[in-house]
């Protein structure tokens, strides 16, 4: 059989330009290389294919070989170059060195995951990074990613650098980290104050703000039942608080009872109905008059608020807002079971920001803010004197902006992080900021920690907070507080709705 393959060649199970593979077997090419244990060092420019590309790229029996073999079984749909680091790594002698140049997808997602995280895992060391970088030419539109490593012994006295600071060691993130290691722990102090905002499923639902008002003024009962429909989008584009949408929500009404709203349910029977019955059977099976997702978790935190606090799930700006209650927030919104302004003061802190980026996701760029890794797990100072005062200004004074500039946040803080704009008001802002950061550190004791205000970035963003080296030295001091805490009060259980929000992708 051996010998036919030989004579044969090996077949190119896709379309390609040439009739057979060309394989390269390094221990037959380099036998003594292989011998020897591996390569000294390797260096390298992977080549670039997303990993829903693969197959159709490749054939099913390399992609199986890059995911059973490569990967020790590890899925996801990893860029090749996760692939090509693995088998670089597999290749390098015991104490062998790594560089390579890359996409800077390497250090997001399930690329990270299958690559960074699998040779972490291994013992390997990341000495030197670059997390992200515009490719230094310029008709060429490519960020890309540098490591450097090692699996030998790498001294704890030299200096690991990553986007040229200096740090005690380099994450998978390819971020500059602190001493504590280790994943952040839900706390339960925290547990039942932060939710993901409804799915409704049913284009149907929902209404035009004019059509919303008619039927109110046809039947006053329908504003029982009509509300105002703020998505993630449009939550950071309105400047007045006034959406596009509205949607109808019967909540946990029956469906006798919701058809005593003649025009609501009219619209839902015709338009939702039909919909959710071609649906997977554990869709279909559920009341189709109600959400998909109602948050009944949610609802019973925040009844008997006016106002509650809301954050864009998927934003740049990752800033809260203090809202009204009575609306329907979307599952792109984030919703915090509080009026307090001393937690919106917090929330908007750079010590919850930084927080909230580090250990949120990432969608297109955007941090995601995914309330069971990030606010769940954030070790609140226990108490914060001032705070709520200047959390009230800084309510006060940048809703009076947004009105007198027409500017939504995402407009709004796209001035405070523009190192350029020299504006009065916006400086009074950027001082707000600074005045609850300050306040914040020396609540949790840390005010000798030197915040050095300015615009710094963090994960490919420009903005104003505090330097690389008061962020890093912030987190470390987070994450050790959160393993504190958790050791000494307990870990959280999982939310209601867990399962639910992972189902979401959310």
């Amino acid at each position: 059989m051996l010998d036919s393959i030989l004579d044969a060649g090996l077949t190119p199970t896709v379309k390609t330009d040439y009739e057979r593979w060309r394989p390269l077997h390094w221990v037959l090419a380099v036998p003594d290389v292989m011998d020897s244990g591996g390569f000294d060092a390797i260096i390298g420019n992977p080549p670039f294919r997303g990993g829903q590309f693969l197959t159709g790229d490749l054939g099913t029996n390399i992609r199986d070989w890059f995911v059973n073999v490569l990967a020790a079984g590890t899925k996801g749909s990893a860029d090749q170059l996760a692939y090509f680091l693995l088998r670089a790594a597999s290749l390098l002698q015991a104490e062998g060195n790594l560089g390579l140049v890359a996409i800077d997808t390497v250090w997001q997602g399930a690329t990270r995951k299958v690559g960074l995280d699998q040779l972490d895992s291994r013992g390997f060391t990341i000495s030197h990074a670059v997390q992200s970088r515009s490719w230094p030419v310029a008709n060429v539109n490519l960020r890309y990613a540098a490591i450097w490593g090692t699996f030998g012994v790498v001294a704890d006295l030299v200096p690991r650098i990553a986007d040229d600071v200096t740090t005690v060691r380099i994450t998978t993130l390819l971020e500059p980290a602190g001493r504590t290691e280790g994943l952040p722990i839900r706390l339960a102090e925290n547990s039942n104050r932060a939710f993901q905002g409804c799915i409704a499923l049913g284009l149907g639902f929902e209404l035009e703000p004019e059509t919303a008002a008619k039927w109110i003024e046809i039947d006053p009962r329908n504003a029982d039942v009509i509300f105002p429909y703020p998505n993630g989008s449009r939550f950071n584009s309105s400047f007045d608080g006034s959406y596009s949408r509205w949607i109808i929500d019967f909540n946990d009404r029956s469906e006798s009872a919701a058809s005593t709203f003649r025009l609501p349910y009219g619209r839902v029977l015709e338009s939702v109905k039909l919909d959710r019955s071609r649906r997977a059977p554990d869709v279909r099976n559920l009341p189709w008059w109600q959400f998909l997702r109602r948050r009944p978790a949610m609802r019973e935190a925040i009844e008997g608020l006016d106002c509650v606090i809301a954050i864009a799930q998927t934003s740049a700006t990752l800033v809260p807002l203090m809202v009204s209650s009575r609306q329907v927030f979307d599952q792109k919104l984030v919703v915090f079971a509080s009026s307090d302004y001393t937690l919106l003061a917090l929330l908007s802190s750079s010590v919850h920001q930084l927080w909230a980026i580090c250990w949120g996701s990432a969608r297109t760029g955007d941090p995601v803010y995914t309330p069971t890794t990030v606010f769940d797990t954030f070790p609140q100072p226990e108490s914060i004197r001032g705070l709520s005062e200047l959390g009230e200004v800084l309510n006060s004074d940048r809703r009076q902006m947004m009105l007198g500039r027409k500017l939504g946040l995402t407009d709004l803080y796209n001035l405070i992080n523009d190192p350029e704009l020299i504006d009065p008001e916006i400086a009074h802002l950027r001082q707000i900021h600074a005045e609850i950061d300050n306040l914040v550190m020396a609540a949790y004791g840390w005010e000798e920690l030197a915040l050095d205000h300015g615009f710094h970035t963090y994960r490919q963003m420009s903005r104003w907070t505090v330097s690389p080296t008061a962020r890093v030295e912030i987190l470390d001091r987070l994450l050790k507080e959160n393993h504190r805490r958790a050791a000494t009060h307990g870990e959280a259980p999982p939310p209601a709705d867990a399962a639910e929000i992972e189902e979401d992708g959310e």
